[in-house]
């Protein structure tokens, strides 16, 4: 049955669009890129400031924050672009361990930040205990690290 819905996906409209404009691919792909370095630029802010890494002149609660609002707007146009180029290729990445990789690692890393992370950083971080925020800052990095890399490997596996 699922493999039938991205049979569907590919021969819809919207991926005979993406897979016969060559170049529409590539923007979109380039678009998609532009959004994961919003994304993980965001991740690693917030989290490399959990760990007293950088920007330690700047409350953590202050880089979390902003940081927040910029992940939101890096994870839309992820979202956005990533329908539009699945489409071009469902039934590639239906096949491919990779994709289901990146697919069970971005709802888990989206859970993660709207579940767990962000409310527990939306407390004073100076209540949290250390160990708390860089515990959370390691998961964190690791889980967007995994969409990322396993998201790469798309394009080199198949």
């Amino acid at each position: 049955m699922l493999l039938s819905f991205f049979e569907w996906l590919e021969a819809s409209s919207l991926g005979v669009f993406m897979k016969d404009l060559p170049a529409t691919f590539a923007i979109v792909e380039a678009v998609h890129l532009m959004g994961l370095a919003l994304l993980g630029g965001t991740v690693l802010a917030q989290d490399l400031r959990l760990l007293n890494v950088i920007l330690r002149d700047v409350p953590s609660n202050v880089v979390t924050e902003q940081a927040h609002r910029w992940f939101k707007v890096g994870l839309w146009i992820l979202l956005l672009t990533g329908v539009p180029m699945l489409a071009g290729v469902a039934t590639k990445c239906y096949h491919n361990p990779f994709y289901w990789t990146k697919m069970v690692a971005l709802v888990i890393g989206i859970l993660f930040v709207f579940t767990l992370k962000q409310p527990l950083l939306r407390a004073d971080h100076a209540t949290l205990k250390p160990a708390s925020l860089k515990l959370m800052a390691l998961a964190s990095m690791s889980l967007w690290f995994l969409v990322a890399a396993s998201g790469r490997w798309i394009g080199f596996s198949g």
